[in-house]
């Protein structure tokens, strides 16, 4: 269980980093990638053997994600007077972020297999790879493409805020929640319970909305590209 213990002390290290020096680079995950997967190929382990010796904190995704709902219902009073703000909002950002992120990666010359892969970037991960698969993609590649926003949101969401002085936690929470699905929602836990809690519903909305959405624009985008 060598690998497990590893990435439990490296990520309990990062996090501490992260606490001292408030810096939006300064992230665990980020971190924890630049760290680990170094030594992986240092040592030449394949990822099948790291995944076995971590399926215990896999496992614990799932409730890590339930989670979430607890913040969620602390602002049920809210959400019942803004759902139209919050399903417009949702609906918006969802269909943007398929639509540019396959557009420009045929734009760029990629192939449909890889477009497909990068159209669902922006949901938790299950349901990318799922909707990936069902669009001629490659699981695979969604996965590393989910991870990328996640970390870009992480990173580059709160700056932004702040440059262009967006300071309503429902808009933040729910922009990195649509944009950056949980890796997002964890940072906006961090900022403010309000932003996770917005974050964590347009975790779910999100997820919904690309699921039913993606076999429609996929063809669509496809269709203008040819």
């Amino acid at each position: 269980m060598i690998w497990l213990a590893t990435t439990l002390i490296v990520f309990y290290c990062a996090r501490f980093l992260s606490k001292k020096i408030h810096h939006p680079v300064i992230n665990p995950v980020l971190i924890c990638l630049l760290v680990i997967i170094p030594l992986l190929m240092w040592f030449q382990v394949p990822y099948t053997t790291y995944f076995e010796q971590n399926q215990w904190l896999n496992a614990l995704l799932e409730p890590a994600v339930v989670a979430l709902a607890f913040p969620l219902y602390e602002q049920l009073g809210q959400i019942k007077q803004k759902w139209k703000i919050i399903l417009s909002a949702c609906l918006a950002g969802s269909v943007l972020s398929m639509v540019f992120g396959a557009a420009i990666a045929l734009s760029l010359g990629m192939d449909e297999q890889l477009a497909a892969s990068i159209l669902p970037k922006s949901v938790t991960m299950p349901i990318a790879m799922a909707v990936s698969d069902q669009l001629g993609g490659m699981p695979s590649i969604a996965a590393v493409m989910v991870i990328m926003a996640g970390l870009f949101g992480a990173i580059l969401g709160y700056p932004l805020f702040k440059l262009f002085r967006i300071n309503s936690p429902m808009a933040r929470g729910l922009t990195i929640g649509t944009v950056s699905h949980a890796l997002g929602t964890a940072k906006a836990a961090e900022e403010n319970h309000q932003e996770g809690a917005f974050g964590s519903l347009a975790l779910v909305i999100c997820g919904v909305i690309t699921s039913l959405l993606a076999p429609v624009i996929y063809p669509l985008i496809l269709a203008l590209f040819h």
